[in-house]
């Protein structure tokens, strides 16, 4: 099959960087099924992780953490799918990624595809539904579906614009909650209030200062989605007594967890990819998630965050997506696709 990889940290603009070769066609076991992927998005983390490769490697690696695509095979254990469903998910860390023509993931993690929507605007959806939805919904004590519990409840999710807060502040809005989401250009700002943010504060200036003249002293809750240590003092200033705050980005720099402890504050990471790294016993909540997803999109609950797509799948397309991610400048999501 052909697949598309890279052996080395070059330049996205070089040719070399991705290239497209061929490996042989997986053969689903156990709990595997096989794609036929005909849509896959690029992340920060698919830039994030051929940026941090050092050294040549010696086979190429495939990355790609989004996929929309055709069950083609299934292994013995498979219950949930079978040949010819549409599906959608975001796959596991430690496998070979969706920049291919198949593409071999666990069932416990993928769910049935919108019905409602284009190969492209599914593709763009996985990764970033998968991540809003456990920080949330499972490192946060808010329920989705008792919105009267969550009436007067306030969230500030810093980076409204990108791919996870675009899908962040619908699913906050969608629960109940009063979103208060960052954004500093008039083009951010208005992408985000179209996605269901309340109110929109500048990320560029001081957070405090802007939540503050909002009217609101503190927050109930904070996901951070851009540069922890940038933020964490305004974090720890705006978090409630009793508060939650969810952090995806990491950090670069010892962050004081000890300034939360008068708070009584809870600080926790996401990352998307544990379930499935881990094999954990709860991994196919990952499934059940995605089809809550599904069903969200399907009704026009939940909107699409696709922004740009290239067609076809190829190593031109993906060198010109993985730039535009680089810039740091991307609203939403892009999207290569084959149709």
């Amino acid at each position: 099959m052909r697949a598309i990889g890279f052996t080395q940290n070059l330049p996205i603009e070089n040719e070399k960087s991705f290239f497209e070769f061929f490996t042989p066609k997986p053969t689903p076991t156990g709990h595997n099924i096989l794609i036929k992927v005909q849509a896959t998005s690029v992340n920060p983390v698919d830039t994030g992780v051929r940026r941090g490769t050092q050294g040549v490697l010696a086979t190429p690696k495939v990355i790609g953490w989004d996929a929309y695509g055709t069950v083609d095979a299934v292994g013995d254990a498979v219950s949930l799918f079978q040949p010819g469903d549409r599906v959608f998910y975001a796959g596991s860390f430690k496998r070979a990624g969706s920049d291919s023509e198949y593409h071999l993931v666990d069932e416990r993690i993928v769910g049935h595809a919108p019905t409602s929507l284009s190969p492209a605007e599914i593709a763009a959806m996985p990764l970033t539904s998968l991540t809003a939805w456990e920080a949330l919904f499972e490192q946060m004590p808010i329920d989705f579906d008792h919105t009267q519990n969550n009436a007067g409840k306030t969230v500030l999710i810093i980076n409204g614009a990108g791919g996870v807060g675009s899908t962040a502040t619908q699913l906050a809005h969608l629960a109940g909650l009063t979103v208060i989401a960052t954004a500093s250009r008039p083009e951010t700002i208005a992408w985000t209030k179209a996605h269901g943010a309340d109110a929109v504060v500048n990320h560029r200036k001081n957070l405090v200062d802007e939540v503050h003249a909002l009217g609101y002293a503190t927050v109930d809750y904070i996901l951070e989605l851009s540069n922890l240590n940038q933020h964490w003092t305004e974090i720890v200033a705006l978090i409630a007594p009793s508060g939650h705050i969810v952090s995806i980005t990491g950090n670069d720099q010892p962050i004081d967890l000890r300034a939360l402890k008068q708070k009584r504050a809870t600080f926790a990471w996401e990352w998307m990819y544990t379930k499935s790294f881990f094999e954990t016993p709860d991994m196919i909540s990952q499934h059940a998630i995605l089809e809550r997803v599904r069903d969200l999109l399907d009704t026009g609950q939940l909107k699409s965050t696709l922004t740009k797509t290239f067609t076809p799948i190829n190593a031109a397309n993906l060198r010109a997506a993985h730039a535009l991610v680089e810039a740091n400048r991307m609203i939403g999501k892009v999207v290569l696709t084959n149709n």
